[in-house]
């Protein structure tokens, strides 16, 4: 998801800050919003360019923009501020917005069921589980809560880390390398210069936040029926791109040039086949479960990630997902 595509180009973000912080009628009536993504276009936010491009959006009476995201790009804090009316991210990030940062997030809809990231070795590699990392080193960003919950829970007390380079050129380089990665991304990788991997995904080792997309609790109290409207037709936006990617892929592709066909293919069909969309049983797009936010937020207490304790309820909302 994340490897290669920070390509440059340009993007004047101050114009989007200095205007988005009111509700605004666009020409012809639609009201303006707009959508800070986690990163550059992607088939990973697939959902939302089909709701643009298919003017699901439009149906609803909204103007939506989707602005792209990047690595210095933090998007708790435009929305909460109200420079932009929505953003993406995962769930146990907006817990911790709202716990450390005192930023009043609520997530309204499900990007995804489960996150695609874990970590990649070689096919060949003797890592097999989570406890074979012991003694090995493992390129990963530092700071990620996910993986403190790995540590912890797996009793690594002799794991090595090195800083996540999001590339696979060490990977390829030397065959004992380990590294974060995403399904969509890395492996695809991997596989076009000849190397066959293995992927341990953080969400079968019982860390299982949803990505989401999520609004400042005083917009959703101001403008419930912008936030109703913008959820459903994000969500349909998502059940259509299962069914028919090329119209979302080829707005994506249009917006990031670095990427290619084949690429956007594997990622596509990774989330599709791994049903990290809608679930194991194809139906759950969109929706989350009250009972696996009460165990996100128990998991975080648990990691001492949290500087105080809050009600997850107040993180999320279940409300426009019908």
């Amino acid at each position: 998801m994340r490897l290669q595509r920070a390509f440059v180009f340009s993007l004047c973000l101050l114009p989007f800050l200095l205007t988005a912080c009111k509700r605004q009628a666009a020409p012809g009536g639609l009201t303006q919003v707009k959508l800070q993504a986690d990163w550059y276009p992607q088939p990973e936010h697939g959902g939302f360019y089909t709701a643009l491009v298919k003017g699901y959006y439009k149906d609803e009476g909204l103007d939506v923009q989707i602005i792209p995201g990047g690595p210095f790009v933090t998007s708790e804090s435009l929305v909460a501020s109200g420079a932009v009316q929505f953003g993406m991210n995962s769930s146990d990030h907006v817990l911790e917005s709202i716990a450390n940062s005192g930023e009043p997030l609520v997530a309204v809809g499900a990007t995804m069921q489960h996150d695609p990231q874990g970590i990649m070795v070689r096919d060949s590699s003797p890592v097999h589980a989570w406890a074979d990392l012991e003694g090995h080193t493992v390129s990963v960003k530092p700071g990620s809560t996910w993986w403190e919950f790995i540590v912890k829970k797996f009793n690594l007390t002799h794991v090595r880390e090195t800083p996540a380079t999001y590339s696979v050129a060490n990977f390829l380089q030397d065959p004992n390398y380990i590294q974060q990665a995403f399904v969509t991304s890395e492996p695809y990788f991997a596989s076009k210069a000849g190397v066959q991997t293995r992927m341990l995904l953080n969400s079968a080792a019982g860390y299982d936040p949803y990505r989401v997309f999520y609004t400042s609790q005083s917009y959703a109290k101001e403008h419930p029926d912008v936030v109703a409207k913008f959820t459903r037709a994000s969500i349909r936006g998502w059940k259509e791109y299962l069914a028919d990617p090329a119209p979302a892929n080829a707005a994506i592709l249009k917006q990031n040039p670095a990427l290619n066909p084949d690429w956007m293919n594997f990622s596509y069909n990774a989330l599709k086949k791994g049903h990290f969309i809608d679930g194991p049983d194809g139906t759950q797009t969109g929706r989350f479960d009250p009972a696996r936010w009460n165990a996100l937020y128990k998991q975080l207490l648990d990691l001492k990630v949290l500087k105080q304790p809050i009600d997850p309820a107040q993180a999320y909302t279940t409300q426009y997902q019908k």
